[in-house]
């Protein structure tokens, strides 16, 4: 009997190709690679990298900011920290533009702009070049006659101007390291705030792509256009390249802020930011924070790009470039399990404003466990011994066990849900007098702390603590077990729609965390240690 030979159907882009905590997504191609680089805010190290050979499945390298020469983050305010960073590749270096905000209430922002360079992505990344101050999200132009620019957008804190106040070029010196020139205001939108300025250079034209309407459900992307450099730039007559601010029926909502790379083969993509909400009783809520998608872009007669399946709205599928592998397999790689079992956290660890130090985290110390010796309140701006991970999707569970025996109320220890140092939720062991080990919930709630005690175990006699928190859509629950069999609830069930970015009435930008952490409030550093740590979808 004949039979047909039997094909793989053509590759495809599945969105989001950076699922969870991902915003701000600069996507660059250098040598065979793609590398897309991510905002990081309060999150220690800044920029992770992400590299693929067809845009279809990715893998996380490390990070660009990786020590306190490249970035100092004490202090800075929650969702502070590492805004938009802009990755470039130009005659065989990488160079990393980044702001770096440290006030974010009131009229100020209080923002120094930096450039990194590096030939290879993983570094050594040298050490920063201060470029100014008079704006986020900066990036660099690198023209045909070979001079550099650097765009950001220009903010004013005057209470009768815009915030957003335009979008400013200056000239880039590489041999003197600084700005030469006068910065020169190249368009002003007056109907939208415009911001994350890149340019690119394509057919003659000089084309501005901008995210538009603010990082919100009114979020999208724009272009202009204009003959010269310095302007004036015109605005796609069309509206938005990108957006879904008149479609709240679509999964994929706040789409925007992006950049386009272009393949050998000459096909164009674009890489930007969306959030999938919960719809909740309370409104829509996201507590995966804004993550990165992929579309592909075509360009019309006239010269302005639109997105290949001819809607501004994102899509959860897109045909892969044409050099992508038939087998290549769709999706992100992240390790499900951490035995503790290497010399290093991996990259897919983050810690809070500093470099995890063995002044308070080790892998050595009791090999096959990380051992955290506590320090400052999960308030804290400054020094937390915190380690977590970007939750993955909102139906997941992570797991740990825990060795520690504290003596004073003052030492705590546990696994934490985390969006900011005001808003998360902690499974945490700690002493009572007279009852010796207890493990119970702690709740904080936009600055309003709470222990619900009620529900607190004695776990005094148990050998070692076995934690789980589940995620199932817009709860969670916490239990607890004495063997990794006989699991216990602990607490009630919580509003998992809380650690959202849209939560709260204060700018929060950095979706739900979920690790461990160590407390000694009174300054001995007592050791916690976690034998494995996992999180998984289910």
């Amino acid at each position: 009997m004949n039979t047909l030979p039997t094909t793989s159907p053509p590759p495809v882009i599945r969105n989001p190709v950076l699922p969870g905590f991902h915003p701000d997504p600069s996507l660059v191609y250098a040598d065979g690679w793609y590398y897309l680089a991510t905002s990081t805010f309060e999150w220690y190290p800044g920029v992770p990298v992400h590299r693929s050979a067809d845009l279809v499945h990715w893998e996380l390298l490390g990070h660009i900011l990786d020590r306190p020469g490249l970035l100092d983050l004490r202090g800075v305010p929650d969702s502070g920290g590492v805004w938009a960073p802009s990755l470039s590749w130009h005659d065989g270096l990488f160079r990393l533009a980044y702001s770096v905000v440290r006030t974010t209430d009131g009229p100020y922002k209080d923002i120094d702009n930096f450039l990194t360079t590096a030939p290879d992505v993983l570094g050594p990344w040298s050490e920063p070049v201060y470029l100014n101050s008079s704006g986020i999200d900066p990036s660099l132009f690198h023209d045909e006659d070979g001079r550099t620019w650097l765009l950001n957008t220009r903010w004013d804190h005057r209470p009768d101007r815009p915030s957003f106040d335009g979008i400013l070029l200056q000239e880039y010196d590489a041999e003197k390291q600084s700005l030469i020139g006068e910065p020169v205001n190249i368009l002003r939108h007056k109907d939208e705030l415009i911001e994350g300025p890149n340019l690119y250079r394509r057919d003659g034209w000089y084309v501005l792509l901008l995210a538009e309407g603010g990082t919100g459900w009114n979020h999208g992307i724009r272009a202009a256009r204009s003959r010269k450099l310095t302007g004036p730039y015109s605005l796609d007559p069309a509206g938005a390249l990108l957006t879904t601010r008149d479609a709240p029926e679509e999964p994929f909502q706040k789409a925007g802020h992006g950049e386009l790379v272009r393949t050998p083969e000459g096909e164009w993509f674009l890489a930007h930011l969306a959030s999938r909400p919960l719809h909740t009783p309370q409104g829509p809520r996201c507590v995966l924070g804004r993550e990165t998608c992929i579309q592909r872009v075509t360009w019309t007669e006239e010269g302005w790009p639109r997105l290949a399946h001819g809607t501004v709205r994102p899509r959860a599928e897109v045909p892969a470039p044409m050099s992508a592998p038939r087998d290549a397999a769709p999706g992100f790689s992240r390790p499900v399990r951490d035995e503790f079992d290497a010399a290093e956290l991996g990259p897919e660890w983050s810690t809070l404003r500093t470099p995890a130090g063995p002044e308070w985290l080790s892998l050595a110390e009791r090999p096959g466990w990380l051992r955290l010796r506590g320090r400052r309140s999960t308030f804290s701006l400054f020094e937390q011994s915190l380690v977590a991970r970007p939750l993955p999707s909102v139906r997941c569970e992570a797991e740990t066990v825990l060795d520690f025996r504290p003596s004073r109320f003052s030492q705590l220890a546990g696994l934490i849900c985390w969006y900011d140092t005001g808003t998360h939720y902690y499974l945490r062991a700690g002493h009572s007098e007279g009852r010796g080990r207890v493990l119970g919930v702690v709740c904080a709630d936009q600055g309003a702390y709470s222990e619900l005690r009620e529900s607190e175990l004695a776990v005094d006699a148990w050998p070692l603590l076995y934690l789980r928190v589940v995620f199932d859509g817009p709860v969670m629950r916490f239990s607890a077990s004495p063997d990794g069999c006989d699991w216990r609830q602990v607490g009630p069930e919580c509003d998992a729609t809380r650690l959202s970015d849209d939560y709260g009435s204060r700018l929060r930008f950095t979706g739900a965390h979920v690790g461990l952490c160590a407390q000694d409030l009174d300054g001995g550093r007592s050791p916690a240690d976690f034998g494995w740590f996992s999180l998984r979808d289910h």
